[in-house]
C-alpha cells in the first residue's frame, strides 16, 4: 500500500481514470509504435528500395533502444516518479515518430525508430510504478494482466485499423498522427497523475544489486528457460510473420492485414489465459516454471511447423504463433514471485534489457538470412528462406527446453534416491525405552 503520511488516499474510480488510464495508454501507443512495421514493410520497402537485411535493421532498431534505455529508465522511475519521468519520454518518442515521418532514407529512418524506441522503452514498467503506488499488493496480479492485455490492443491496432488509416493517408502521415497521440499521452499523464510528496528514495548501489539479481537462481534458471523464445516472439511476430504470409503464403496485403489482426488480437486472450491457467495449476501444485516449460515446448512445435511448410492451414500457424507466444510473458511474474522485494524492480529492469537486446539481434538475425537467398521478379524471398531462419531459431531456443527438463529429472530423481542404510535403520528403529 502507499505510505498513507505522504500520498493522498484515491477511490478505486479515481485510480482507474487517473492513474491506471493514462499509463496504460502509453503501453497502448508504446506496442502499437513497436509492431506497426509488419503491416507498412511492403510500404516502406516500396518507398525506400529496401533489402530484407535493412528492413530487420530498421526495424530492429527500436528493441536495441529499447532495451539500452532500461536501466536508466528504471533509476529514474525510482529517483523521479513515473509521472515526471513519462512526460520526457513520450515527447521524445513522438519526436522520433516525427522524425520518422520525415526520414527519406534508410539511416534517418533508424536514427528516428532509434529515437522512438528510447522514448517508449518505460512505458511499461512506468505503469508498474504506477499502479503500485496506488493499488494494493493483492490486486497487483490482475492489474499486470489488464496491462498486458491493453498491449496486446495497442498491436491489435497495428494491424487492420493501420491498414485502413492508410485509405485516407499515407505512413508519413500516419506517424505524424501516432507522434501527435504520442505527445498527448505525455501531457496527459502529467495533467492527471496525482502528485507524490515525500522524500524520494534512496539510491542503493547499482552495481552490486545487478551482481545479486544475477546470482539467483530462479533468475538464471528462468533466463536460460524462457529469454530467448520471448525475444523471438517479440522479434518476430513484430515484422516477420507479416512478411511470411506476403513471400510464402503469398496473401495480399488485405489478408495479411486481418491475420495479423487476429494474431495481435490472440495476444489479449493469451495473456488472461495463461494467467487463469498459471494459477489453476498452481492450486495443484504445478510451479508456474513447469508451466512455462509445458508453453515452450508447444510453442516450439509451432515454430517446426514454419520450418516443415506445414500447408493445410497457414493462417492457423500465424495467428498460433502469436496466441502460444504469450506464455513467454510468465517470466516477469515467475521473477516477481520468487525474488527478494527489494530486487524485483532491478530483476525485471534487467530481464527487459534482456530480452529486447535478444529481440534486437533474432529480428535484425532473421532478416539477414532472408536476405542471403535472392527474391523472385515479384519481390517475394523464397520459402526456404524462411524454412532455414526458423530452424536456426528452433535450434537456439531447444538448449533452453532440454536443460530444464534434464535438470527437472534430476531433481526427481534425487528426491526419489533411497536414503543410506545407516539412516533408513535409523529411522526405523525406535527410539530405546530408558530403564
Amino acid at each position: 500500500m502507499p505510505d498513507q503520511a505522504t500520498t493522498p488516499r484515491l477511490s478505486g474510480v479515481a485510480v482507474f481514470f487517473y492513474v491506471f488510464l493514462p499509463f496504460a495508454l502509453g503501453h497502448y501507443l508504446s506496442s502499437l509504435l513497436r509492431n506497426v512495421n509488419a503491416v507498412l514493410a511492403s510500404h516502406l520497402v516500396g518507398a525506400l528500395a529496401l533489402t530484407p537485411g535493412e528492413l530487420g535493421l530498421l526495424t530492429s532498431a527500436f528493441f536495441f533502444a529499447f532495451a539500452l534505455v532500461q536501466l536508466p529508465a528504471g533509476i529514474a522511475l525510482d529517483r523521479y516518479g513515473p509521472r515526471k519521468v513519462q512526460l520526457v519520454m513520450m515527447l521524445v518518442g513522438a519526436l522520433g515518430a516525427l522524425l520518422f515521418s520525415r526520414g527519406h532514407d534508410f539511416a534517418q529512418l533508424v536514427v528516428a525508430r532509434a529515437i522512438m524506441g528510447f522514448g517508449l522503452g518505460g512505458c511499461f514498467m512506468a505503469a508498474v510504478k504506477a499502479v503500485s503506488t496506488w493499488i494494493t499488493p493483492s490486486r497487483l496480479p490482475s492489474v499486470h494482466g489488464y496491462l498486458i492485455a491493453v498491449g496486446g490492443l495497442g498491436a491489435a491496432t497495428a494491424t487492420m485499423p493501420v491498414r485502413q488509416a492508410l485509405e485516407y493517408t499515407d505512413w508519413r502521415g500516419l506517424f505524424v498522427m501516432l507522434a501527435a497521440l504520442t505527445a498527448c499521452c505525455g501531457l496527459l499523464i502529467w495533467l492527471l497523475c496525482p502528485r507524490t510528496t515525500g522524500p524520494a528514495p534512496k539510491r542503493g548501489p547499482l552495481g552490486q544489486a545487478l551482481r545479486e539479481v544475477f546470482r539467483a537462481p530462479v533468475f538464471r534458471t528462468t533466463a536460460s528457460l524462457v529469454l530467448i523464445p520471448h525475444a523471438v516472439f517479440f522479434g518476430i511476430q513484430g515484422l516477420w510473420i507479416g512478411r511470411w504470409l506476403l513471400d510464402v503464403a503469398l496473401f495480399p496485403d488485405d489478408a495479411v492485414a486481418y491475420l495479423l489482426y487476429m494474431g495481435m488480437a490472440a495476444v489479449i486472450f493469451g495473456a488472461i489465459a495463461v494467467g487463469m491457467i498459471t494459477e489453476w495449476a498452481g492450486r495443484r501444485g504445478i510451479a508456474p516454471l513447469d508451466m512455462a516449460a509445458a508453453g515452450i515446448g508447444v510453442f516450439l512445435l509451432v515454430q517446426l511447423a514454419f520450418v516443415v511448410s506445414y500447408q493445410p492451414s497457414f493462417q492457423l500457424l500465424s495467428v498460433l504463433f502469436t496466441l502460444v507466444g504469450t506464455i513467454t510473458g510468465i517470466e516477469y511474474a515467475i521473477i516477481a514471485q520468487s525474488m527478494p522485494k527489494e530486487l524485483t524492480g532491478r530483476a525485471a529492469t534487467c530481464l527487459n534489457l534482456l530480452i529486447f537486446i535478444a529481440a534486437f539481434v533474432v529480428q535484425a538475425g532473421f532478416g539477414l538470412m532472408v536476405g542471403w537467398w535472392t527474391p523472385d521478379a515479384a519481390g517475394h524471398a523464397p520459402a526456404v528462406a524462411y524454412r532455414a531462419a526458423f530452424a536456426v531459431l528452433l535450434l537456439v531456443q531447444l538448449p533452453g527446453l532440454v536443460g530444464f527438463v534434464l535438470r527437472r529429472r534430476r531433481q526427481a530423481a534425487a528426491s526419489a534416491a533411497p536414503l543410506p542404510a545407516a539412516l533408513a535403520a535409523d529411522e526405523e528403529e525406535p527410539p530405546a525405552t530408558p530403564t
